[in-house]
């Protein structure tokens, strides 16, 4: 992943976690994603899901996705894996 994008996806993952604690519609949504990665993952440690949250980005932009809103798929399911990542620290 490019230094760009990743900067990009720590950023939505920062603003999306930091957003979950006054809007418990986006937190309920991040938490079905966290559930849905957890079933593709399984107990995976930070190295699996920083390579996850990369090739799930990577494909994402490469099919022309661009952020532009807090409840469209990739940006809930970039924030459970960043909230996963913290987590596992």
């Amino acid at each position: 992943m490019s230094e760009e994008l990743g900067l990009l996806v720590r950023d939505i993952g920062d603003a999306g976690v930091a957003e979950m604690a006054g809007s418990p519609g986006l937190a309920a949504a991040v938490d079905q994603h966290v559930a849905a990665v957890r079933s593709e993952v399984g107990a995976a440690g930070p190295d699996e899901l920083m390579g996850y949250l990369h090739a799930f980005a990577e494909n994402a932009f490469n099919r022309g996705w661009w952020p532009a809103s807090t409840s469209d798929w990739e940006f809930l399911r970039i924030v459970a894996v960043c909230w996963m990542l913290r987590q596992a620290e």
